[in-house]
């Protein structure tokens, strides 16, 4: 019977082993130091918040546990809002390991490695301050402008195409009412992509850089019949 429990004993430390080579074998608080990145190219507020909305939509169907994602989230939230001691707090909760002190890269007590990216942590040096209603009523020529209306070609995934008034101000959940009162299609079962991404209900048309001419597809879920 000694033997069974030193075997126990013994694989239990092999796993422990296993978990702290793949959290990277040491745990730092997190830094308060904001990280500076810069983008590509500049970015708006709103094309800020429409990268974060995706990642944050998409990251937890792939790899990890969603009640991890749901940590990090906050933890980078409260990080952003200056609240180093709360983000710190929800990091310990939720026993994530950061082996840099940063959400860059860490780990669930079960050895799941997480990734955030840089946007998701801090805004860009060149981001973009956009201008408020109130700054634009001094120069109302470009809020004109922006809101001339262009006939935008949608293509449902039914095989039908279909033309929508919209202007570049407009939102995308803004667009799913239209859709629905012109073709019965209910909101929750419209989903918006534009170049390969997923388009969220906040997002504007002029944040996805869309030309005239250029095709929104929409995948129409409806719901199955009840037989």
């Amino acid at each position: 019977m000694g033997g069974c429990v030193g075997r126990e004993r013994e694989e239990s430390r092999r796993r422990a082993s296993r978990t702290q080579r793949k959290r990277g074998g040491r745990n730092e608080p997190l830094k308060k130091d904001k990280l500076k990145w810069k983008s590509d190219y500049p970015m708006t507020e709103g094309q800020l918040r429409s990268k974060r909305d995706e990642f944050w939509d998409t990251a937890p169907a792939f790899e990890g546990r969603k009640e991890i994602w749901d940590a990090l989230k906050a933890a980078a939230v409260a990080l952003e809002c200056n609240d180093h001691e709360l983000a710190q707090a929800i990091v310990d909760g939720a026993n994530i390991t950061l082996p840099h002190g940063s959400l860059t890269e860490c780990y669930d007590e079960l050895g799941n490695r997480y990734q955030l990216p840089v946007y998701c942590l801090a805004p860009p040096v060149n981001l973009i301050t956009e201008r408020s209603e109130e700054d634009l009523s001094d120069n109302p020529e470009p809020l004109t402008t922006q809101k001339k209306e262009f006939q935008l070609k949608v293509r449902l995934s039914t095989g039908k195409d279909l033309r929508l008034n919209a202007s570049m101000t407009d939102t995308i959940g803004l667009l799913k009412k239209q859709l629905q009162a012109q073709e019965s299609i209910e909101l929750a079962h419209q989903r918006w992509f534009f170049s390969g991404k997923l388009l969220t209900d906040k997002t504007r048309l002029q944040d996805t850089k869309i030309q005239k001419d250029f095709v929104i597809q929409v995948i129409v879920n409806q719901p199955t019949p009840n037989n």
